[in-house]
């Protein structure tokens, strides 16, 4: 659990990187600043989902829905920007499958090491959507 914690520390900090500014227009600048506040917003969601463990049917429903909300972003998403993006979603869906395979008795062991996996998967992806846009603005 401790290792979860660490992950989720590093989503927090991840925060202070999406406030980064670009030399860019102040439409993408604006655009940019959209995407990363929505981009931290599902990576911590997910993030926690994982954490937060339960029915595994309830943490891949929620993880299927942050999978869509990136989706949307892709559509409104260009150049490295949408790669990074479905990079993104990628991690995410391959988190909701795991989420499958998580144990649906709350006193079973979970895989802690296996969720914080996930987890910086997640967040390594978030962080090069951020990294993809400030490149582009």
């Amino acid at each position: 659990m401790t290792s979860a914690a660490i992950v989720f520390t590093g989503a927090l900090l991840f925060t202070g990187c999406a406030a980064g500014g670009g030399g860019g227009g102040e439409t993408a600048a604006t655009g940019c600043d959209a995407i990363s506040t929505e981009v931290r917003d599902i990576s911590n969601g997910a993030q926690n989902a994982l954490a937060a463990g339960g029915d595994p049917a309830d943490v891949n429903d929620a993880l299927e829905g942050y999978s869509e909300r990136v989706d949307a972003l892709e559509e409104e998403a260009d150049g490295d920007v949408s790669e990074a993006l479905d990079a993104l979603d990628e991690k995410i869906d391959d988190a909701a499958d795991f989420a499958e395979t998580l144990p649906s008795d709350p006193e079973a062991e979970v895989d802690d090491e296996a969720v914080a996996e996930h987890q910086s998967a997640i967040q390594d992806a978030a962080t090069a959507v951020n990294d993809a846009c400030s490149d582009e603005g």
